[in-house]
């Protein structure tokens, strides 16, 4: 059976995208090895005052990759006004999702008592938008994240995980694990609004649809990106717009849930 040029022309033209996002990747890959610094503490008042919205956004990256995925989507981020982002790192080899997931709500709480218990956006890659949503849904986060955007992230699971097996989350990855039957309960009370990215050309997502994210429970908005792949989500100027936009909107409607400088650390149970 012969294949449409239009198929091809179409599948050819999204690996040459993935391929260029690649490889600007690859260029910065080694700056991010290394935690980034916290960026200054202001209040909001005066951030209000200078005309930028006060909005600490949290960036949380995928498996095998680090903080410097988010470099694009972090100048959006800036010309945008988000002046307070911070891209956490972490290792796969020594943590699954449930204590990455922890580890990460440490770092949620951190940053609400640096700027004066405001709630935080996420925005999480691939496995970070996993471990994101995994403690917004499942270990309180959603007291402390008023918005948890995902880009390519398995929210079904994906079978291009068993390439990965030996690791530990990517294990957990598999449409059958048991992550993926916790996330399946129900999530009553949770009001963080989701966002969830996905391409139709997502070679590490398979099936691509495994990256909507369906609950019945969450408030959820699920966006597909015709000829997108895994990396070329992050460097998407439709993708940035929609994100500024949603944080946008998500910092001006959700005040702090709790007092300045109050909220609990998660609990550390095991997996």
């Amino acid at each position: 059976m012969s294949i449409p040029f239009c198929h091809t022309a179409a599948t050819l033209r999204a690996a040459a995208l993935e391929t260029a996002a690649l490889s600007r990747h690859l260029l910065l890959y080694p700056t991010g090895l290394s935690a980034e610094p916290w960026p200054p503490a202001t209040t909001a008042c005066e951030h209000a005052a200078n005309g930028l919205p006060h909005a600490p956004v949290l960036l949380l990256h995928g498996l095998l990759d680090n903080r410097t995925v988010f470099t694009p989507l972090r100048h959006s981020l800036l010309d945008g006004g988000f002046q307070h982002l911070y891209a956490v790192n972490y290792s796969p080899l020594s943590a699954d999702i449930h204590q990455a997931a922890v580890s990460f709500g440490e770092q949620v709480v951190r940053t609400r008592q640096r700027y004066g218990g405001e709630r935080v956006a996420v925005v999480g890659h691939s496995l970070g938008g996993l471990i994101a949503r995994y403690y917004v849904q499942l270990l309180g986060g959603g007291e402390h994240v008023h918005t948890l955007v995902t880009l390519g992230t398995p929210h079904a699971g994906t079978r291009s995980a068993l390439l990965l097996r030996p690791l530990p989350a990517a294990r957990q990855l598999l449409p059958d694990s048991a992550v993926f039957e916790e996330l399946r309960a129900p999530a009553p009370g949770c009001d963080t609004r989701f966002l969830s990215f996905w391409g139709d050309r997502d070679p590490f997502v398979l099936p691509g649809d495994s990256a909507q994210l369906i609950h019945p429970d969450l408030r959820t908005e699920n966006v597909k990106i015709p000829g997108a792949g895994h990396l070329t989500l992050t460097v998407d100027p439709t993708v940035h717009a929609l994100i500024r936009q949603r944080l946008a909107e998500g910092a001006a409607t959700a005040g702090p849930a709790a007092g300045p400088g109050l909220p609990e650390q998660p609990s550390r149970k095991s997996a």
